[in-house]
């Protein structure tokens, strides 16, 4: 491994005095139905056969990785799939595997995603006992008509009442994730969704727009009309339009100043927050700090070196149960300082902070501005960034936007 890598390992914008730690995710690889737009691996109405092998090869896997991460981990989180498709017992076990090789301590923010339709108190309880201090909510929309569109299980009222439960079992920071750009949504029904959404105060709000995945039901669907669940077959002139970029810029720009007026503060492309509410797991990742992946399909970034775990439950149980890495056959990769550097400044660019300059310099040891003069020049003059004295920032404007500026500087 190359001192370039050994030197940056751990180190986010506060150089050496950050917290070295790994953040950690765990991926739950199952649901009660996929959705037709999701492209993440995970298998619908698992049996509990297929669900021990799971909670077995994450026991193998936390034993085998916990020595990656001595000290503890900085941050958990949990997602899928859904991990509260599981069931009381099966969370249970999942949260005491966890907690046994990684030990998170009470300052640790731990994060779990859930459904709405899967929710109940004991799971909630459960949650709480095992010091699991944030939820995040799969709300995506509060049209019932939109949601049954997208093949969602839950409706409205479902997300109404698991921010209830979610209050009364002690949650003080709740996550809602919401989607835009739905099959036939006006700007009208966004607006209501949000409103919808801020009316239940959660201290943090992911706003996603729809993108047809290739290989999903949702794009077979507008690609050829024959593939339109959850009900039958329609003819492709009886599909419901995908709002256009112009469209879904429209709701993006309207929701960002919506939700700053209401206190939300843009801190990520995708992510507003309350005052101190950001959520700390993803925030360390796009800043550049070492992650663990747990978990069928889950991905690893650790000094320097790129791993994937197999997408096949069975086939991960069995690796580990043999004493054998998790591991695609070619899912591990040595990234580059050339691959390293660009992500910093990829990710970096989605926050509204930006890159820090001084930070970058000292990680990599040279100066942003040495690398991408040509391409930071051209969207200096154009006014898409802005470069301040110690930082690099994309300007207000141009978030919506930011993946086509920033596939230049790759």
């Amino acid at each position: 491994m190359s001192s370039l890598r050994r030197d940056i390992a751990g180190l986010g914008p506060e150089g050496a005095e950050a917290d070295r730690r790994p953040g950690l995710y765990v991926h739950v690889p199952f649901c009660l139905r996929k959705c037709d737009y999701c492209a993440f691996y995970s298998l619908p109405e698992p049996g509990w056969g297929l669900i021990s092998a799971y909670l077995q090869g994450l026991a193998g896997e936390a034993e085998l990785c916990c020595q990656d991460a001595p000290d503890g981990v900085s941050s958990l989180f949990i997602g899928g799939g859904t991990p509260t498709v599981l069931s009381e017992e099966g969370l249970s076990k999942l949260l005491g595997i966890l907690t046994r090789s990684f030990r998170p301590d009470e300052n640790c923010e731990q994060s779990v995603e859930a459904n709405p339709g899967t929710l109940n108190r004991e799971k909630l309880r459960i949650l709480r006992q095992a010091g699991i201090n944030r939820l995040s909510l799969g709300a995506q929309s509060f049209s019932d008509l939109l949601l049954k569109s997208l093949g969602r299980i839950h409706r409205a009222g479902e997300i109404r009442e698991g921010v209830r439960l979610a209050r009364d079992a002690g949650f003080s920071n709740l996550n809602l994730d919401l989607m835009f750009g739905l099959p036939g949504q006006s700007l009208g029904l966004w607006q209501e969704t949000l409103a919808e959404a801020v009316a239940l105060a959660p201290e943090h709000l992911s706003l996603y727009a729809l993108t047809p995945e290739e290989g999903t039901p949702l794009a077979r669907r507008y690609s050829d009309g024959t593939a339109c669940a959850p009900s039958a077959p329609l003819p492709p002139r009886s599909l419901p339009p995908l709002p256009d970029d112009e469209q879904q810029a429209e709701m993006y720009d309207w929701a960002v100043e919506y939700l700053a007026a209401r206190g939300y503060l843009r801190y990520e492309v995708s992510n507003f927050a309350l005052p101190d509410r950001e959520c700390r797991h993803n925030s360390a990742v796009w800043r550049g700090r070492d992650y663990l992946g747990l978990g069928p399909g889950a991905v690893s970034t650790l000094r320097g070196v790129r791993r994937r775990n197999l997408e096949s439950v069975r086939d991960y149980a069995e690796h580990l149960a043999q004493g054998r890495n998790p591991w695609e056959p070619t899912g591990v990769e040595v990234l580059s300082a050339q691959e390293l550097r660009s992500e910093r400044l990829i990710l970096g660019l989605r926050l509204r902070e930006g890159v820090c300059l001084s930070a970058f310099r000292r990680d990599f040891g040279v100066d942003l501005r040495d690398i991408y003069g040509e391409v930071l020049a051209r969207y200096l003059r154009m006014g898409v960034l802005i470069l301040g004295e110690d930082s690099l920032r994309l300007k207000p404007a141009y978030t919506f936007v930011a993946n086509a500026v920033l596939k230049d500087f790759v």
